[in-house]
């Protein structure tokens, strides 16, 4: 026998696509979710693994910036090193000016004089002593300007003590140490 569908078949499409529709519809909304949480997912990665290259930048950059003030520290000591080397070498230099100084104070007093202090700041010598007259302080004084270690003779003072029964003059003078260009004693 032949079957009659007394239902409209038009509700029955409209159900149907509307059924098609709600399944299209979740399908595209589980889609849509799926995409936002694989988006999610991905920028959150990319996130933590620009986090852990700024965390690895930070850390090396630490460890260049101890580096630099190690470097700064051995400069330091380096420019401490060659301020004692330039001291040394300065004293290795000026080390026989004093033996030159003091033989040319030897060789350069005149008889009835004598010194009775002798005081060195730098290349400046002063010199306080005694003499039997003006005479041998000039004498001296010429002395001084002919010799090659000590030169530039300035007297300061010569005096006569009242309380002095022998006559002796006190004297006090200015005098330079004589060196050569490369500032080693003359020879």
């Amino acid at each position: 026998m032949a079957r009659i569908n007394l239902l409209p078949w038009r509700e029955n499409l409209r159900k149907e696509r509307q059924r098609e529709f709600g399944m299209m519809a979740l399908a595209a909304v589980l889609v849509s979710a799926a995409v936002c949480l694989g988006v999610h997912l991905f920028i959150n990665g990319m996130i933590q693994y620009q986090e852990s290259r700024n965390n690895f930048l930070k850390s090396e950059i630490a460890v260049v910036d101890r580096q630099i003030k190690e470097i700064k520290d051995l400069e330091k000591t380096k420019a401490n090193l060659i301020a004692r080397m330039n001291v040394i070498q300065e004293l290795q230099i000026s080390r026989p000016q004093i033996v030159h100084l003091f033989d040319e104070m030897v060789a350069t007093i005149p008889d009835g004089s004598y010194l009775t202090k002798l005081k060195q700041l730098g290349g400046s010598l002063t010199v306080e002593g005694r003499a039997q007259s003006n005479a041998r302080v000039s004498a001296y004084m010429r002395k001084i300007d002919a010799s090659k270690w000590i030169g530039s003779p300035n007297l300061q003072v010569i005096s006569t003590p009242k309380s002095d029964v022998a006559g002796m003059n006190d004297f006090i003078l200015n005098a330079k140490q004589l060196t050569n260009d490369n500032g080693e004693s003359q020879q």
